[in-house]
């Protein structure tokens, strides 16, 4: 009786319930998103989360030590990241004595800080939308490993031609 109960009460809020999410591309914020998110309450304008040209909430967005995502939480540099990305840095500075993975750590100063040789950030300058020129020439009449076979070879020029205007930033695919 009780699963009864419990499959007519998961089945009534299933009506109830909409998918509201996905992936919001921060330079399509203000085409497509820009209305709902006012609609549901957020202050700001789509180009003070992302512009590509000005400051914008992106600025404060980094790629922490090229495997996780961190933001910039003052005008010191402090970064917040989550507990599994800086886990092997933390488990380095612990020992017996000092477990901070167990006991955690709380610098009261600049000067109690423990530094991560290696450990850096990267801030996001720019997010493009590549899609067509990936997709360059790969139609559905070609086999599936050769359309896999253009698109790699395509992101690649695609790359190449971005890195020959790059003085001093690095590059990620994400595509």
């Amino acid at each position: 009786m009780k699963k009864l109960i419990f499959i007519f009460y998961v089945l009534l809020f299933s009506f109830f319930a909409k998918a509201d999410e996905g992936m919001w591309l921060p330079q399509l914020l203000d085409a497509l998103n820009e209305k709902r998110m006012k609609s549901l309450g957020m202050k700001m304008d789509a180009s003070d989360i992302y512009n590509v040209n000005k400051g914008s909430l992106k600025d404060a967005i980094v790629s922490f030590g090229g495997f996780c995502t961190g933001e910039v939480i003052s005008d010191q540099g402090l970064v917040l990241t989550n507990h599994h990305c800086g886990f092997d840095a933390i488990q380095n500075h612990s020992t017996l004595d000092h477990n901070f993975i167990r006991d955690g750590f709380w610098a009261k100063s600049n000067a109690e800080e423990l530094p991560n040789a290696g450990l850096f950030v990267t801030f996001i300058v720019r997010i493009e939308d590549v899609t067509d020129a990936v997709l360059k020439n790969v139609n559905n009449s070609l086999a599936e490993n050769m359309r896999q076979s253009l698109v790699d070879k395509n992101a690649k020029q695609r790359l190449n031609e971005v890195k020959k205007k790059l003085t001093r930033a690095p590059l990620s695919g994400l595509f």
